[in-house]
């Protein structure tokens, strides 16, 4: 994966977490799927001080509707990272999205298709595209 698509995984990480902090309260099972993505994702203290702003960054919505489709692409890339899909992160994974403006059942849809996908056997690039043709369809 290239370095800038690794920035941008990780600015939408860091979105998604602004967007938990700004709660009252964050269910344990939903901080412990983020702190795990942000393993995953190699976050370091580099990244939490530059991109995630010491952790005081605030939710920025999405520029226009192609970021907004690929905030809920890295969102699958986020899922995927560890080749299992569980149930705690695609209720963190509904609540961003519905954040980003994406109805509940047409996000639970293309999550509920992805869990059965085998990730491994397709490429970055092909779920990427799976995605966004996904989330066009369904706006039209």
């Amino acid at each position: 994966m290239k370095d800038e698509d690794v920035k941008l995984i990780k600015d939408s990480y860091f979105n998604l977490l602004a967007v938990f902090f700004e709660q009252e309260h964050i269910r344990g099972s939903h901080m412990r799927c983020i702190l795990k993505w942000g393993v995953h994702l190699n976050i370091s203290e580099h990244d939490i001080d530059v991109i995630g702003k010491g952790l005081h960054a605030a939710y920025v919505p999405p520029a226009s509707e192609i970021d907004r489709l690929e905030s809920v692409y890295h969102l699958v890339h986020m899922i995927y990272l560890d080749q299992m899909v569980e149930d705690s992160e695609l209720e963190v994974a509904s609540i961003y999205a519905s954040r980003l403006g994406f109805q509940n059942g047409m996000v639970g849809d293309l999550f509920k298709s992805i869990a059965t996908v085998e990730f491994d056997r397709t490429s970055p690039e092909d779920v990427r595209k799976e995605v966004i043709d996904f989330l066009k369809l369904q706006k039209s």
